[in-house]
């Protein structure tokens, strides 16, 4: 059962970002970059991600163009760091290949929430929580991230019973939370940054639970 309440995630937010500050997240140069960061950061951690973004920069294979031209096999051997290489180098070429057919971001950025959602949910490779990084951080529409981090937390704080859908713990910030990007991205940012210093997935760890106020 959903217990959180709209004040019960704000004082969450209040105490992460008085513990941790701004974030500043996410970390990328151009909305294109934080498009293939997004689909190279399915189940890996972010350190990986940026070891393949690296790569792709060196080798100058970070554009549409580059990517639509590279083999399958040269892109999973750039990509390799991230894991599952292989599939996420197909991954990669599909949403490249329908974000060029789309109008690439002029043309989706026309579409509104809704649809560009379901645009994106529509590209082989790309469930929820991608197509919401992306909606997030790459085109700053106010979608809320769900994460195994943002699970976890809730969980830990018993706000959820760990049951629940990803569309139902979306729609518990959204309709909790004022419909503001930089919110959404700080928060999602915080929650991150506290899963990765501190949070552990110990069942028996109280640690939330101690310093909630």
């Amino acid at each position: 059962m959903v217990t959180a309440t709209a004040n019960a995630l704000t004082r969450l937010y209040d105490r992460l970002l008085a513990q941790y500050g701004p974030q500043h997240w996410w970390p990328a140069d151009t909305p294109f970059e934080i498009m293939v960061g997004a689909i190279l950061t399915q189940n890996t951690a972010w350190t990986n991600v940026e070891k393949a973004i690296t790569n792709l920069k060196k080798a100058k294979v970070l554009s549409v163009s580059s990517i639509q031209a590279a083999t399958t096999e040269s892109l999973a051997a750039m990509i390799r760091p991230s894991g599952y290489f292989n599939i996420k180098a197909k991954r990669l070429q599909h949403y490249v290949n329908w974000f060029s057919e789309s109008g690439r971001f002029r043309g989706l950025n026309q579409l509104d929430d809704v649809s560009l959602r379901q645009q994106l949910l529509s590209v082989n490779g790309v469930g929820p929580e991608t197509a919401d990084d992306i909606m997030l951080y790459a085109f700053h529409r106010p979608v809320f991230v769900i994460d195994a981090y943002t699970r976890r937390l809730l969980l830990a704080l018993d706000l959820i019973e760990g049951s629940e859908t990803y569309e139902t713990l979306r729609a518990l910030f959204e309709n909790a939370l004022e419909p503001d990007v930089p919110l959404f991205q700080e928060y999602h940012a915080l929650i991150v940054r506290h899963a990765k210093e501190t949070c552990t997935a110990s069942p028996g760890c109280r640690h939330c639970l101690v310093e909630q106020g």
